[in-house]
């Protein structure tokens, strides 16, 4: 587990993540991180999970409909 601090960034407070936690989890100044709330606190994660929802439905509906895709293709 790693600590990080609060710190203020103009009228706005930022996190400051402790250079070898960025090497280890590849991540780089500019990157988007996620903030997911839940009952025990904050989670930090690289992916949109309301995308991955949205993209997990347009999966089903690819491969229950694949005939008519395919056939929309032509």
């Amino acid at each position: 587990m790693a600590s990080v601090k609060l710190r203020s960034v103009g009228n706005s407070v930022g996190v400051v993540f402790p250079k070898d936690l960025l090497t280890r989890l590849g991540l780089r100044e500019g990157d988007t991180l996620h903030v997911v709330e839940g009952p025990d606190g904050l989670r930090l994660t690289r992916a949109d999970p309301d995308f991955e929802r949205q993209m997990e439905a347009a999966r089903e509906v690819m491969r229950r409909r694949r005939a008519v895709l395919r056939e929309l293709a032509k």
